[in-house]
């Protein structure tokens, strides 16, 4: 076997061998199951059991968080998609596994992906007899060295990148099975696969990761949960559709006697595009707001986590490898830096304090802001009201070059606009070296640093310590030879034709752009 191993599987195997010995004796019913719902761009406020206010209803999400824990102060590395995904399946910041930008086909960023020197959770389990698989969105690359069986997943099924990135199409392992893509069907879609794979591996232990492609634009539901007749309540449509969801999974887990076996975990990857909601907090994806940072949190196993923790002491993503390692008795990797710390006590009793001395949030590749205890210090500029630099009035008429088509991204035009804000607007002006206390001020509104310089600095010894430890990053550069935009243009966007796992299939119309 070992002859026939990579070198980095052959590494984490000899680490566990040396230490466990016996790992394989344990018989694999003993061993907890895990399935990883991450939610793509669902704010903070779009769950009922996290904002009594919330426009939505999220019954099952609510449920869930009664019969389990929930964490209200947690932490997303960054306020977008890719950099997020690669901390929370190998624990580490993004300065350190290297993703600090997104992948994206249609900028012609192809080179953007997990190196293969991270390790997985799925990696990690693997080692310990676990089937895993990956159903959903990727976005850790998309060309052949960086796919998802790459990193430990046995199976994988679902878009690569972000699904209003052009191709949209679905994969399989590493071929293309469908383009274009009715996106009204993936929510249900990745649920159904994810059920039919715990039915065949109940009998031993499985990691299911389940990275669900709503609510992130464009917004599609099925036929059950559109409501056409309701204009403008799309994203209501989507968010009923997601909670209806993660009942099934629930409601599947009891029908195959799996429910106490099963660690089931729902989280987001950022917070809320335009139609979301933030709920208390300011700001949005794309800012380092705690709108854009912090999101939902929930844990569910009933036998091993107790009904109705909640805990208000700050995590992270960068917790969630560690836990599992703990709970399923792996061994996390010792050859690098894990920043998460095992985090079960926290979902066990709501007193847990964190086991932080501070969580950092990043922007591109840059660290932008410091949370320890109560206080949070925004050392880099947080950013404006809108993600796109806008004010509200012209951002309702901006055109979004990514929307849906009716031909290439499926899905309805019935879209939220861009005046649609999901957070808190107002209080003191965005500007670097913003201290505020949250437990007081969780809408970021009133700017404590004159009135406590102590935190400050203490604060800033701290990030200035984490600061040193950020390598340098090449700029991004596409591999398109696009046309530079002229006066008042925008950057372009390749239609990228899909079909095959390829992205040079360029439209003729587009074809003059590129310099050659």
């Amino acid at each position: 076997m070992i002859a026939n191993m990579t070198y980095r599987t052959l590494r984490i195997y000899v680490i566990v061998s040396m230490v466990t010995g016996l790992i394989g004796l344990c018989a694999s019913s003993e061993k907890p199951n895990v399935i990883l719902i991450f939610a793509d761009d669902l704010g903070y406020g779009d769950v009922g059991a996290f904002y009594e206010d919330s426009p939505f209803e999220t019954p099952r999400l609510d449920q869930m968080a009664r019969e389990g824990a929930m964490l209200t102060s947690f932490y997303v590395p960054t306020p977008y998609c890719a950099p997020s995904r690669g901390t929370i399946l190998t624990g580490r910041y993004p300065f350190r596994h290297g993703v600090v930008r997104n992948p994206a086909p249609d900028a012609g960023f192809n080179n953007i992906g997990l190196p293969q020197s991270e390790i997985t959770i799925a990696e990690i389990l693997k080692e310990y007899g676990y089937a895993t698989a990956a159903y959903g969105k990727w976005h850790l690359g998309h060309r052949e060295q960086w796919l998802p069986r790459t990193q430990g997943f046995d199976e994988y099924y679902g878009i690569l990148y972000s699904n209003d990135m052009f191709p949209v199409q679905l994969v399989h392992n590493e071929t293309v099975v469908q383009y274009p893509v009715d996106q009204g069907k993936l929510t249900q879609l990745y649920t159904d696969m994810t059920l039919k794979f715990a039915e065949r591996h109940q009998d031993k232990p499985f990691f299911v990761y389940l990275p669900q492609p709503m609510p992130h634009k464009p917004l599609a539901v099925s036929d059950n949960f559109y409501t056409p007749d309701t204009p403008d309540d799309l994203y209501a449509d989507t968010i009923r559709e997601l909670d209806y969801s993660v009942g099934k999974l629930l409601d599947g887990l009891k029908e195959l006697s799996l429910d106490e076996k099963t660690l089931v975990i729902f989280t987001s990857d950022n917070g809320p595009f335009y139609g979301g909601s933030s709920g208390p907090h300011r700001g949005m994806k794309g800012r380092t707001w705690e709108g854009g940072l912090r999101v939902p949190m929930i844990a569910r196993m009933p036998g091993t986590i107790p009904a109705r923790v909640v805990n208000h002491n700050p995590a992270a993503t960068i917790d969630i490898l560690p836990t599992i390692c703990g709970l399923v008795g792996a061994l996390i990797p010792a050859d690098r830096k894990i920043d998460g710390s095992d985090i079960m006590s926290m979902f066990k009793d709501s007193a847990t304090p964190t086991p932080h001395e501070a969580i950092f949030g990043m922007r591109g590749s840059s660290l932008a802001m410091i949370r320890s205890e109560k206080w949070k210090l925004h050392v880099v500029n947080p950013g404006s009201v809108n993600m796109i630099n806008l004010p509200l009035k012209e951002a309702q008429s901006r055109v979004d070059r990514r929307r849906p088509d009716g031909v290439t991204i499926i899905a309805p035009f019935e879209q939220p606009t861009s005046d649609q804000y999901p957070g808190i607007i107002g209080g003191v002006k965005p500007k670097a070296g913003l201290l505020f206390d949250l437990e007081k001020d969780p809408g970021e509104q009133n700017d404590l640093s004159q009135k406590h310089p102590e935190v400050v600095k203490r604060l800033s010894a701290l990030f200035d310590t984490a600061n040193s430890e950020l390598p340098d990053f090449e700029p991004p550069e596409s591999e398109y030879q696009f046309k530079e935009p002229g006066p008042g243009e925008t950057q372009i966007l390749m239609r990228v034709i899909g079909g095959e796992l390829r992205y040079d299939r360029l439209p003729r119309s587009q074809q003059h752009l590129i310099i050659k």
